[in-house]
C-alpha cells in the first residue's frame, strides 16, 4: 500500500546514545517520514538483561532481529526501531521500539535512563514495562522513573491553569489524556498467583500490587508514590506473567532456538501477549486526539530530542504545534505539487477551451485539497488551507494566461493559412474586376466557416476572428469600392452589411467571453463549496477525535475513583472530583464548538479568484455585473 512501511529485514537504530547525548539517526527518520499510514507504536522499557528484545521480536513475527545477547552486558543502546505492516489493522503500520536497558552499571548515568524511559512514554501508544521475578515493593522502587515524569514532561507551554471556578488544575491529572496504555510483562515468574488463598488473574495480581496504603507518614507516601503515579497517569493497565521459556543453560540460544523447543506454558503466554497487543493497542495520538502517521512520528522524535538536548523539558502542547507547522507546510506543498503536475500534463494539449481547462482545474484542485486534508491537522484558522487555495488560484491564472497565448498563436496561424488563398488572389488581381467583390465575400465566408469548424482554437477563437476581420476590413472595403459592377447605392448597402457583420462578430466574441467568464465563476464557486465541505468534514473528524480522547480519560478517572471508593480511600476519591469535572467541562466545550473560521477563509479566496479571472479574460465590466448577481 502507498505510504506503508518500508521493507525492513531487521531493526534500525532510531535514537543513538552518544557522548553528546541522545541523537536521532537521520536515515531512520527518513524511513518514518515516508510512512503516511497511521502508526501503532509499541515501546518496551525495563531493566537491562530482562529479555525486552525477545518480546519485540515476537511482535515483529520474527525469531531474531532485536539483539538479545547472552551475557550480562546490555546489548541495546539508545532506541531501536522496526516498522512492519500491522497484522490485524489494515492500512496501519506497527512501529516497535526497543529501548536501552535501564540501570546498566556501565553507563552510570541515571539521567540518561530517565530520558530513555520518558521517550518511551512520549513516543508510544502502548508502553510495555518488562521486569523479572515478581511485582513487589522492590520491583516498584526500581520503577522510580514513573515518579519523575512530572518533572520531565509538561502538558502545556504555560504550565497548569485554573478551571471556571478559579481552582488550580494540576498538569499531572492531564497525563492520562495523552499517555500510552501500560502493560507490565513479568518474566521468569514462578510464584502461584494467589491472594488470600484465592487464584487470581494476571490483572488482579497487578491491581493487588498497585494497592495503596492508608496514612500520610513519609514511609507510606514513598510507598504509595510509584503506585499512585501508575494509577493516575496511564489510561489502562494490563499484566502478563511469563514462566521461564526454557532451561537456564539454553537461555543464551533463545534467539536461535526453534519455537517448538520452548516451554508450552511460555509459548501460550507469549501468544496471548501478542494477540492482546495487536488487538488492543490504539493508534498513536497526540494532544487533541490527532492520529500520528510515520511522518508525524519522525517530527515528534526530532522535536523531543532537540528539546532535551537544549536542556529544556519536553512539552506536549509545543510539540504538537511544532509538528503541525511542519506537517501542514508539507501537506500544502504536496497538494500544490499534485495540482501543478496535473496541469502541466494538460498544458501539453494547449490551446484548449475554457470548459476543458476549468474542469481539469476543478478536478485537480479538489485532489490537492483532499491530499492536503489527508496529511494536515490542527490547521487552526485555516491558515495553510487558505495558502494552498491562493497558490492554486495563482497557478490557475498562469495556466489560463498560457492557454490564451497558445490560443492566440494557434488562431493567428490558422487564419493566415486559411487567408493565404485570398491573399494570393488579391496579388493576382482576381477581385479587381466587375463582380470581384461578390467572389471575395464568398471566398471569405468559406474561410470563416472553415475556421469555425477547426476544433483546436482554444479560448480566443471568436476574439481572434473578430480582430482579424477588423484588420481585413480595409481590404474588403478596397475591393468593394473598386467593383464597377455595383452602383453607389449597392456599395452603400454592401458597406452597411459589412459593418453589421463586424458588429455581429464582435457580439459573438463578447458572448464567448461572457460564457467563459460565467463558467469560470461557477467553477470557482463550485470549487469553494467543495473545499468548504471537505474542511467541515475535517473539522468534524478532529472534533470526534478530541471527544474520544476526553472520553477515554474520563472513563479512566471514573474507574480509578470507583476503585478508590471500594478500597476505602474516600478522601482521594473526592480529590478526583475536580479532575472529572474539568474533563466534563472540556467535553461540553468541544461538543459545542463550531468551525466558524471556514467562511472567513474561503469567501476572500473566491473574491481573489474572480479578480484574477476578470483580469485574465480582460472583461472587467462583465465580471462586475456577474459579481453583483452573486
Amino acid at each position: 500500500m502507498s505510504g506503508g512501511p518500508p521493507s525492513m529485514s531487521a531493526p534500525v537504530c532510531l535514537i543513538e546514545n552518544t557522548d553528546r547525548g541522545l541523537q536521532a539517526v537521520d536515515s531512520s527518520l527518513k524511513l518514518l517520514r515516508d510512512i503516511q499510514q497511521p502508526v501503532v507504536v509499541v515501546a518496551v522499557v525495563g531493566l537491562y538483561r530482562t529479555g525486552k528484545s525477545y518480546l519485540m521480536n515476537r511482535l515483529a513475527g520474527q525469531q531474531s532481529g532485536f539483539a538479545l545477547g547472552s551475557t550480562i552486558e546490555s546489548k541495546t543502546k539508545g532506541i531501536w526501531m522496526w516498522c512492519v505492516p500491522h497484522p490485524s489493522k489494515p492500512g496501519h503500520t506497527l512501529v516497535l521500539l526497543d529501548t536501552e536497558g535501564l540501570g546498566d552499571v556501565d553507563k552510570g548515568d541515571s539521567k540518561n535512563d530517565a530520558w530513555i524511559f520518558c521517550l518511551g512514554v512520549l513516543l508510544s501508544s502502548t508502553l510495555v514495562y518488562n521486569s523479572r521475578g515478581t511485582i513487589d515493593n522492590q520491583a516498584l522502587e526500581k520503577l522510580h522513573y514513573v515518579t519523575e515524569l512530572t518533572d520531565q514532561i509538561r502538558v502545556k507551554s504555560a504550565g497548569g491553569g485554573r478551571d471556571e471556578d478559579g481552582e488550580d488544575i494540576s498538569e499531572d491529572c492531564e497525563f492520562v489524556r495523552f499517555f500510552p496504555s501500560f502493560l507490565w510483562a513479568v518474566r521468569d515468574f514462578t510464584l502461584e498467583r494467589k491472594i488470600d488463598g484465592r487464584d487470581v488473574s494476571d490483572d488482579e495480581y497487578l491491581d493487588f500490587a498497585l494497592q495503596l496504603k492508608k496514612g500520610l507518614s513519609p514511609k507510606i507516601v514513598t510507598y504509595n508514590l510509584p503506585r499512585q503515579c501508575i494509577r493516575n497517569f496511564f489510561p489502562t493497565r494490563k499484566c502478563f506473567t511469563f514462566p521461564f521459556p526454557t532451561s537456564a543453560d539454553k537461555m543464551k540460544c533463545l534467539d536461535s532456538m526453534p519455537e517448538s523447543q520452548l516451554e508450552p506454558d511460555f509459548r501460550q503466554v507469549a501468544d496471548r501477549f501478542c494477540t492482546y497487543v495487536f488487538s488492543e493497542s490504539r493508534t498513536k495520538t497526540v494532544q487533541g486526539g490527532h492520529q500520528v502517521t510515520g511522518s508525524r512520528l519522525s517530527h515528534l522524535v526530532k522535536i523531543y530530542l532537540d528539546t532535551i538536548s537544549s536542556g529544556d523539558v519536553p512539552c506536549l502542547e509545543n510539540a504538537v504545534v511544532a509538528m503541525a507547522e511542519i506537517e501542514n507546510q508539507s501537506a500544502m506543498t504536496e497538494g500544490l505539487r499534485q495540482y501543478e503536475l496535473g496541469m502541466q500534463q494538460l498544458k501539453n494539449q494547449f490551446p484548449t477551451d475554457l470548459d476543458t481547462l476549468s474542469s481539469e482545474h476543478h478536478r485537480l484542485s479538489t485532489m490537492a485539497t483532499k491530499e492536503f486534508l489527508k496529511r494536515s491537522f490542527k490547521d487552526e484558522g485555516g491558515k495553510y488551507m487558505a495558502q494552498l487555495s491562493e497558490k492554486v488560484t495563482h497557478l490557475y491564472e498562469q495556466f489560463i494566461s498560457q492557454n490564451m497565448q497558445a490560443s492566440e498563436t494557434e488562431c493567428r496561424k490558422l487564419l493566415l493559412e486559411l487567408h493565404s488563398g485570398i491573399a494570393a488572389n488579391i496579388e493576382r488581381g482576381v477581385y479587381a474586376k466587375p463582380g470581384g467583390y461578390e467572389v471575395y465575400c464568398r471566398e471569405r465566408d468559406t474561410m470563416v466557416a472553415k475556421y469555425r469548424q477547426h476544433r483546436k482554437k482554444g479560448m480566443k477563437g471568436e476574439e481572434m476572428l473578430d480582430v482579424f476581420l477588423q484588420e481585413k476590413s480595409a481590404e474588403a472595403n478596397s475591393i468593394l469600392m473598386a467593383d464597377k459592377n455595383l452602383t453607389d447605392a449597392e456599395k452603400k448597402n454592401a458597406e452597411a452589411r459589412e459593418q453589421a457583420a463586424v458588429q455581429e462578430q464582435r457580439a459573438r466574441a463578447e458572448e464567448q467571453r461572457r460564457q467563459e467568464l460565467q463558467q469560470a465563476l461557477e467553477d470557482e464557486k463550485r470549487g469553494q463549496e467543495e473545499r468548504v465541505r471537505r474542511m467541515e468534514e475535517k473539522f468534524a473528524e478532529e472534533k470526534r477525535q478530541q471527544q474520544e480522547e476526553l472520553q477515554r480519560a474520563l472513563n479512566s478517572k471514573l474507574e480509578e475513583q470507583r476503585q478508590m471508593i471500594e478500597k476505602g480511600f474516600k478522601d482521594k476519591a473526592e480529590m478526583m472530583n475536580q479532575e472529572i469535572k474539568q474533563l466534563r467541562t472540556e467535553q461540553t466545550r468541544v461538543k459545542e464548538s463550531k468551525p466558524g473560521f471556514i467562511e472567513k477563509v474561503f469567501l476572500p479566496i473566491a473574491s481573489i479568484g474572480r479578480d484574477i479571472l476578470s483580469t485574465v479574460l480582460q472583461y472587467k465590466g462583465m465580471c462586475k455585473m456577474f459579481g453583483r448577481k452573486k
